[in-house]
């Protein structure tokens, strides 16, 4: 019966307690290639990458744009100009040439000419360069502002991505321990099913003591169970989040068992909540963003926009590019929205109507955050007060085992205190397991919460 004697010391050689917490360099093995592989980081990235182009395209703007153009025209039929230029000066060189009794002034026929022009081209170069233009401003800097907010969103993903990763492999642990203690468990009964097979065989026990070992061995074996179900399950979600093969090995970090007891001070950890959680930084790039967005309503409603545009080309009958065809033109163009029938004002109230709404959310979410800081906070301390309890039941019921399967080797205590003390221990364990690993999560949780993690 020396086994019966050993599993607690067992179990708790595999609890491996510390005083202080330190930061696995296995889990942040596992931290850092979430990082670079998960899918979802991935496209949080790409939407960042995708705001920059947009902010180069808003910067664009401000550059002149060239444009090169070409066009050639076929044309018959359609309006024509009717001008009988023959008929009013005809008759006037005919008499010319018989007072100077020459041919000095030929007849010349009518003009008939469409308007549609036939075997004409014009090719030009067009360069546009904006002067002033409120809206190209303005949006420049909104969307300067909106890159802060992708790049902060990409942040407060990694945040929740590094305690996704940090929770499933303390469950994992967690799980992969429950395992162990049902298998010890198992083996001891094992253990006790052959010896009380042996009481019975000498006639030191009635048979019951055998079927009720057979029953704790069938209840513990369906534990083990749905242990290693669990087992398999937070396996294949802490490969996903790190977009691995599901069945994927894990390394198990024998040096993770400790868990921290420090004492934190409320007010300072909703300070450093506020001054480093990337979703405060987030909604004020929205505010700001939104409020360009009113100076850019307002504007475009009181200001002109003014541009200068300039061709250079050749225009005129046949592809000929010759002095008479090359031309240039430069031209200045002011537009100034005079009356809207209100339109504008009414889009420079739905600016300010934004920016109230992008306020109210910045003042929710600041008092969200103070929130959860606390919720953090005292179930931080719970779970502490819950480890320590774990490791006294721990001892206790180690003493007990050790009490009464001492007496039932001797035959001084019955199978049913056998049993229950059997149970004892194995629930103290895993009661300190799930406490140590809740302890490790909730503390996880306040570094997520305080952007530390």
């Amino acid at each position: 019966m020396n086994n019966f004697k050993t599993i607690h010391l067992i179990a708790l050689l595999a609890a491996g307690f510390m005083s202080a917490r330190a930061q696995s360099p296995v889990l942040q093995g596992y931290i850092d290639e979430g990082l670079k592989n998960n899918l979802q980081l991935k496209q949080e990235v790409l939407a960042y990458e995708r705001s920059l182009e947009d902010l180069k395209i808003a910067h664009a703007l401000f550059m002149p744009s060239v444009t090169a153009s070409s066009s050639y025209t076929f044309a018959k039929g359609g309006r024509k100009i009717n001008f009988p230029v023959g008929d009013l000066l005809n008759p006037a060189y005919a008499t010319l040439n018989q007072l100077t009794a020459s041919q000095s002034f030929p007849q010349i026929s009518n003009v008939n000419e469409q308007f549609l022009p036939n075997d004409f081209h014009d090719t030009k170069v067009r360069v546009i360069q904006p002067l002033f233009n409120s809206d190209i401003y303005y949006n420049y800097k909104a969307q300067k502002e909106l890159i802060s907010v992708k790049q902060a969103q990409r942040k407060a993903y990694e945040n929740e991505l590094k305690f996704s990763i940090t929770s499933a492999y303390y469950q994992f642990l967690e799980s992969e321990q429950a395992v162990k203690i049902f298998e010890k468990t198992s083996v001891v009964l094992n253990e006790l099913y052959k010896v009380n097979q042996a009481l019975v065989k000498n006639n030191k026990a009635t048979a019951d003591v055998v079927s009720s070992a057979s029953v704790e061995l069938s209840k513990v074996d369906k534990e083990l169970a749905n242990a290693a179900r669990n087992y398999h399950s937070i396996k294949a979600y802490f490969n996903f989040l790190l977009n691995r093969e599901v069945d994927a090995d894990i390394q198990i970090d024998s040096t993770l068992a400790a868990t921290s007891l420090r004492k934190y001070e409320l007010n300072e950890l909703t300070s450093q909540a506020i001054a480093n959680r990337q979703e405060i930084l987030q909604a004020k790039g929205g505010m700001t963003a939104t409020e360009y967005l009113v100076s850019l309503s307002k504007s475009n409603s009181a200001l002109p926009n003014l541009s200068v545009a300039g061709d250079l080309g050749a225009q005129g009958f046949q592809y000929k590019f010759n002095s008479d065809q090359r031309y240039w033109l430069v031209q200045f163009n002011l537009t100034w929205d005079i009356f809207t029938g209100g339109k504008k004002q009414a889009k420079t109230q739905q600016a300010k109507i934004d920016y109230q709404l992008a306020d109210n959310r910045y003042q929710q979410l600041k008092r969200q955050i103070e929130l959860q800081v606390i919720q953090a906070y005292y179930d931080l301390e719970s779970a502490q007060k819950s480890y320590e309890a774990s490791l006294n039941a721990v001892k206790n019921a180690a003493r007990s085992f050790n009490i009464i399967s001492a007496k039932y080797s001797e035959g001084q205590a019955i199978l049913l205190e056998f049993l229950q003390a059997q149970n004892s221990v194995t629930n103290s364990h895993l009661t300190l397991s799930i406490s140590k690993f809740e302890l490790l999560r909730k503390e996880a949780e306040l570094q997520k919460t305080i952007a530390t993690l």
